[in-house]
């Protein structure tokens, strides 16, 4: 296995060098050409050569992968993906072919990274258990990393909806339409849920309907709050109901949620402290009291 690493590292290192070693002579080669064929007519290109190396290999090579992973996981579905990409923030980024092809690379690339490693370490057996576990932790990661995203961008949410329900609140009863508010919102704030509102803003004045507009709103940020305000604006909107009352009794309910969450994460603080305390600390303290007692016993015995 180090054999075929290092001659793959030294063929690599060779057509590096070469490729920088003939760049003048080729530079000057292209220039010449262009020089010789300026004018000219260029004859008919096919759309085969205009397409671009991403195009042609690795475009169709992510989705072949992609079917594959998709095909290996039964119970995961396209819409589910997407609808997870979107709750991290990452759907307009990332489709979810490149997410699944990513999770497909990275089981391949962590199988065979894993079986060299633990070839060269150990032997056969090693290599292939650690190609079980490297490529095990390439499928995840993607996944992980998504939840992750998911998890802190709807803690976010979460902590900025009760400021945002305010100045809502504020400007509608200023004399602003719901339109206006949301845009003075997104004048005045900064992360995830002001991104959303802006997004909200964008579909509703591109002509959707105000009811569409939140519904995605609701859908995309996945949290019970966001999806308790749009159902009362949705409500507020086919009742006739006063927006400013409707968004100052959001406000308080959010800032109550909030607060309850906070209290509850400051309960379970001292639980959680126990265990670093138990395993790290203690330990340390007991050497530093004790170990003097301990060794003038042992010389007394």
């Amino acid at each position: 296995m180090l054999l075929v690493l290092a001659a793959l590292l030294l063929a690599a290192a060779a057509y590096f060098v070469g490729e920088v070693a003939t760049h003048p002579s080729r530079e000057r080669q292209r220039s010449a050409r262009r020089a010789s064929d300026y004018g000219r007519t260029k004859p008919a290109v096919t759309g085969l050569e205009l397409l671009r190396f991403r195009e042609r290999v690795l475009t169709p090579a992510s989705s072949s992968l992609a079917r594959i992973v998709l095909r290996l996981s039964p119970r995961v579905s396209l819409e589910s993906i997407s609808a997870k990409l979107l709750a991290a923030g990452m759907g307009r980024t990332l489709t979810p072919t490149t997410f699944l092809a990513a999770k497909g690379a990275g089981a391949l690339g962590g199988a065979f990274f894993g079986l060299l490693a633990g070839g060269a370490a150990g032997g056969p057996t090693t290599g292939i258990l650690l190609a079980i576990a490297f490529g095990a932790g390439g499928f995840i990661g993607p996944g992980f990393i998504v939840s992750t995203r998911v998890k802190r961008r709807r803690e976010a949410i979460r902590a900025h909806l009760p400021d945002a329900l305010d100045l809502l609140a504020v400007s509608v009863e200023a004399g602003l339409g719901f339109d206006g508010a949301v845009d003075k919102l997104t004048e005045h704030m900064e992360g995830p849920l002001a991104d959303e509102f802006s997004l909200t803003l964008g579909e509703m004045r591109i002509g959707e309907s105000r009811h569409d507009a939140l519904k995605k709103l609701a859908e995309r940020a996945a949290t019970p709050e966001v999806a308790s305000f749009t159902r009362a604006i949705i409500q507020a909107d086919q009742l006739g109901i006063s927006l400013g009352r409707i968004l100052r009794v959001q406000a308080a309910d959010s800032r109550l949620k909030r607060q309850a969450i906070a209290e509850e994460r400051a309960a379970k603080a001292p639980i959680k402290m126990l265990f670093p305390t138990v395993i790290f600390i203690f330990p340390a303290m007991f050497l530093v009291i004790l170990g003097p007692a301990f060794i003038q016993l042992a010389k007394l015995f």
